[in-house]
């Protein structure tokens, strides 16, 4: 079945970077979609950025020129590059997959899903 595993998340101070990865295994699809989310406790699940088979992305406007997706598909990993984060950048972040293209725009519905890492960024 498929599995995703994140992996990378911590306490960091504002302004510093941080590199999430989810390895992907399980699957044996050409064509996918996968998306980086998060969440803070009571609040519904925020979509950050999306990236297809053919490595076309689309990122949050919330996130965009500070956080970037990108994939190695010889390691079956998909990473969120994460810069001068901020407090409120702090929650669970979570990778998801998909087995169709992304569509157009940010991909916010998926099927798979990983366990989440905290990310916690202090002031």
């Amino acid at each position: 079945h498929v599995q995703l595993v994140e992996s990378g998340g911590g306490s960091v101070q504002a302004g510093e970077s941080l590199r999430l990865s989810c390895v992907a295994s399980g699957y044996r699809y050409s064509t996918y979609c996968m998306g980086w989310f998060r969440q803070v406790p009571g609040n519904e699940r925020e979509p950050l950025a999306s990236i297809d088979s053919d490595g076309r992305t689309s990122v949050a406007d919330s996130v965009k020129g500070r956080f970037t997706i990108s994939q190695d598909g010889a390691k079956n990993t998909l990473y969120l590059h994460m810069n001068n984060l901020k407090p409120e950048d702090t929650a669970m972040y979570y990778c998801a997959a998909d087995f169709s293209d992304c569509g157009f725009g940010l991909k916010t519905t998926f099927n798979y899903w990983g366990q989440g890492t905290q990310v916690t960024v202090s002031s």
